[in-house]
């Protein structure tokens, strides 16, 4: 997939700027046109002939260093690049890009560059949970910037924790993966997502939830964006991370989402009910705070709209759903029997006792139950990971695999 692709290749100083050199070998091997372009504390650990010798083209290191005449360097690298890999990159370089800084040849071509970027973060463990380096983190995605994660193991400072640049096999992966992804298997098809849990309001203080994130369903939506559909995410997470392509719906109670799906399902090629709705809601919101008093108090539930089982009973023929089901015993059984009641096409199923299976990380664990008899077992994966099968199978079903 990636013969004859552009890739630049962005490196910063960082004693992970050996497997830079590996990447750039790799990616060169898989027929890849890479050019690289480097920090002036990256030259301090490998020589731009390197990177030279692999990718046989030149390596830019000086914003005044024009190679071609005819041409603006880095805004001829900014336009040939069909994709952009920021490996490593340092706290350093991350706070520039965030802050829109354009001070060497790496920073003023990533601020022209109209192409994809990744970026592979490599520093200290301490320093990548540093509020400074994660609020830079998150304002780059969500201005489209997209993140190859580090690695937990053995850094170079001698601490034993996440912070390794990702190994160069696997970024050949993703890459690779990414330009599977520009054959746009969900291009023009309308895809609605809930995700998170819902919040149903006791007092103007007080409401019940549960521990969902909204990771799963938020990592469905951005690879079916990937994939070329127009997403609708209904959540009541505040200010979720996704690409901005990503239309959100905010709502708060299993009310609002309920009515928030089903205006919109006529609409729709396919729904992904990835939220955890409250089963439950108060039947008597107070409208003031309530006192604490005396003993203990007792609150009258009513049942809330089964959004699922409304959308699988009343979807047409040509529409797919797909609903989750987060179980802590009899896992297939309570999903099999929650795929016919509720008429979906697949069912997510998982384990959320299990470790590495359970809300608010970043990886899981299922099975994937299909209407037609089908059964996927997937070991643990990130919930990328997941999501890209379920778009996967989604793309299947209507028919643009």
């Amino acid at each position: 997939m990636m013969n004859g692709k552009n890739i630049l290749l962005a490196v910063s100083g960082g004693i992970a700027v050996y497997k830079a050199v590996a990447l750039t070998s790799k990616l060169t091997q898989a027929g890849a046109n890479v050019k690289v372009m480097m920090t002036r504390h990256a030259q301090e650990f490998v020589p731009p002939l390197s990177f030279q010798v692999l990718s046989k083209n030149d390596v830019y290191t000086d914003t005044f260093d024009e190679k071609d005449s005819s041409v603006v360097a880095h805004i001829d690298l900014a336009d040939w690049a069909d994709l952009v890999i920021v490996a490593p990159a340092t706290a350093n370089l991350i706070g520039k890009m965030a802050n829109g800084i354009a001070d060497d040849m790496v920073t003023t071509t990533l601020l022209a560059t109209e192409a994809p970027v990744w970026v592979a973060p490599a520093m200290n463990v301490h320093m990548i949970k540093h509020p400074a380096v994660v609020r830079n983190i998150e304002r780059l995605y969500r201005d489209g910037v997209r993140f190859i994660e580090p690695e937990e193991g053995y850094l170079a400072c001698g601490y034993v924790g996440r912070g390794r640049l990702e190994e160069p096999e696997k970024i050949v992966q993703h890459i690779n993966h990414f330009f599977q992804e520009e054959e746009k298997s969900l291009f023009g098809k309308r895809i609605l997502v809930t995700a998170g849990a819902t919040r149903e309001k006791i007092d103007p203080v007080r409401y019940l939830t549960n521990r969902s994130s909204g990771k799963m369903g938020f990592q469905v939506a951005e690879q079916a964006a990937l994939r070329g559909a127009h997403v609708t995410v209904v959540t009541a997470v505040k200010d979720p991370l996704l690409p901005s392509q990503v239309e959100v719906v905010a709502v708060h109670s299993a009310e609002d989402m309920y009515q928030a799906v089903m205006e919109r399902a006529d609409k729709q090629d396919a729904f992904v009910m990835a939220a955890a709705v409250a089963d439950y809601t108060p039947a008597h919101v107070f409208d003031q705070k309530m006192k604490k008093t005396p003993g203990d108090q007792t609150f009258e539930m009513k049942r809330t709209k089964d959004i699922l089982a409304e959308v699988g009973q009343t979807k047409r023929a040509d529409q797919v759903v797909i609903g989750f089901a987060a179980e802590t015993e009899n896992v297939a059984e309570n999903a099999l029997r929650k795929l016919e009641a509720k008429k979906a096409d697949y069912i997510v199923a998982n384990d959320v006792s299990r470790e590495g299976a359970g809300f608010e990380g970043d990886t899981n664990i299922v099975t994937i139950y299909g209407a037609d008899g089908s059964e996927e077992a997937l070991p643990l994966l990130e919930k990328r990971e997941v999501a890209e099968k379920i778009t996967e199978k989604l793309a299947r079903k209507l028919g643009r695999a």
